[in-house]
């Protein structure tokens, strides 16, 4: 998967999970932007990353839920690249723990505009860039949220959802324009989030949720690395033609894909659909 002259953004990408996708990309050849919300963070972020592969990693502070700092991003990637090759929207929060009707509303809505308008408006402003690489490439990060109930994270739970079903649409419309866009389901992972979660406790997450929080954290969680090497293969052209997808880093055979290209693009395998009695054997009429 040798990327080497490829122009990748990395969206929140100065810890966790998005730092290790820049740093997976790096290590194929690829030049990096990343960015974040706290410039401190961004910075020694960028230090390591430019410590292992100098001379290609570059930094812009941006909030992905406020258009002038996408803007920004988006001149600043023209302006050091002039085209861009792979988008990477990692940028995201858990939002506030609780009973709908007992969570704060205004970081409910925050959390939707960082995991939902912050996505869509990173793929919108860098559209153009895209289209003027060979096979612009789009990766959008999802999580278990998309494909099952979440009780006590319901920002989260539907944004994620909301993500996926986003890339599914964009990647028909782009599907002409030559750009494939994909999204991942990284597994759980023993990051932020997680301890987010374990500070909150039973009370607001609920009892089940903390409890499996308890083990994620007991067991080392997914690996990380996984994901990040799901996105690099999805960057690259070993995945040409792959869109629309959602791709579970830790259960998918992804390495492999190209080898069902042509049932992946002709059926509905790895996307969000409705459930009818008969795919479960049962016959209502």
């Amino acid at each position: 998967m040798n990327l080497t002259g490829k122009n990748v953004v990395v969206t929140g990408a100065s810890q966790g999970l998005g730092f290790e996708i820049g740093r997976a990309f790096l290590n194929e050849g690829a030049r990096v932007m990343i960015c974040a919300r706290t410039a401190d963070d961004l910075c020694r972020a960028q230090a390591q990353l430019q410590s292992e592969n100098p001379g290609r990693v570059l930094a812009e502070p941006a909030d992905v839920s406020k258009e002038p700092d996408v803007r920004r991003l988006a001149d600043r990637t023209l302006d050091e690249y002039e085209a861009l090759d792979v988008l990477v929207c990692n940028a995201g929060v858990q939002g506030p723990k609780g009973p709908i009707d007992a969570v704060d509303w205004d970081e409910w809505r925050s959390a939707i505009e960082v995991n939902l308008l912050g996505t869509v408006l990173c793929c919108r402003l860098f559209l153009p860039l895209l289209e003027r690489a060979r096979r612009g490439k789009i990766i959008i990060l999802s999580g278990g949220g998309a494909t099952k109930p979440m009780p006590y994270l319901s920002a989260y739970a539907a944004s994620k959802a909301a993500v996926v079903r986003f890339g599914e649409t964009l990647a028909e419309e782009l599907r002409d324009r030559h750009i494939d866009v994909n999204m991942v389901a990284p597994g759980a992972l023993n990051t932020r989030l997680l301890q987010e979660v374990l500070n909150a406790g039973p009370e607001k997450v609920g009892r089940a949720a903390f409890e499996k929080a308890l083990r994620q954290q007991e067991s080392g969680g997914a690996p990380i690395e996984v994901g990040a090497r799901l996105c690099v293969y999805l960057g690259s052209e070993a995945a040409d033609g792959i869109t629309g997808k959602l791709i579970a880093a830790q259960w998918d055979p992804w390495e492999r894909l190209q080898q069902w290209r042509q049932e992946l693009c002709s059926s509905d395998i790895y996307t969000l659909r409705r459930i009818v009695p008969e795919d479960r054997g049962q016959k209502w009429t």
